[in-house]
């Protein structure tokens, strides 16, 4: 009898358990939906333009990376426009060291930041036009630099859910 008994208290524990891991399963997720929402609202008050309408790609490199934005229609010319004016900001901005845009996008101090301003004379920030859009390539030769940059290519990936791999592309 106390097998028994046993058993079905310890059946009972398993499925409590199971039921509150699956809720924190539910609320992290829930968590996380909110703060995506937020990260775009904010995102698109900050870059001017609806994260609906483009395209963000975060690309490493073995010289550092980078940031791809482009409208998803040809047709888009406001949001080609809106992508070009704020990236062309953004690589001033980085080159100066400033990394308050992506602080106001995701309310808090991105991974690799803080080495990206100590060591801003070590890293090139250029802007360049695409197709429906504008790139911002980091290039630098310093190893504390460029781990700091992947690091923040990295978090900008999972943060803006863009399924860029997070790895280095091959040349």
């Amino acid at each position: 009898m106390k097998t028994f008994g046993s058993a079905i208290l310890c059946s009972a524990l398993l499925l409590v358990g199971s039921a509150a891991r699956a809720q924190e399963k539910k609320d992290h997720c829930d968590g996380m939906s909110d703060h995506h929402a937020q990260v775009d609202a904010r995102g698109d008050k900050v870059m001017g333009f609806d994260h609906a309408k483009t395209t963000h790609h975060f690309l490493l490199s073995a010289a550092g990376g980078s940031i791809e934005v482009a409208a998803n229609s040809g047709e888009d010319r406001e949001s080609s426009d809106a992508i070009r004016g704020h990236l062309t900001h953004i690589a001033k901005m980085f080159s100066d060291g400033d990394f308050e845009a992506p602080i106001l996008v995701h309310d808090r101090v991105p991974p690799g930041v803080d080495a990206m301003k100590k060591r801003k004379a070590g890293i090139q920030w250029k802007y360049e036009e695409i197709e429906n859009g504008a790139r911002i390539v980091a290039i630098t030769r310093d190893p504390e630099a460029l781990s700091a940059i992947h690091e923040f290519l990295r978090f900008q990936i999972a943060d803006h859910r863009t399924g860029d791999p997070g790895t280095m592309k091959k040349n």
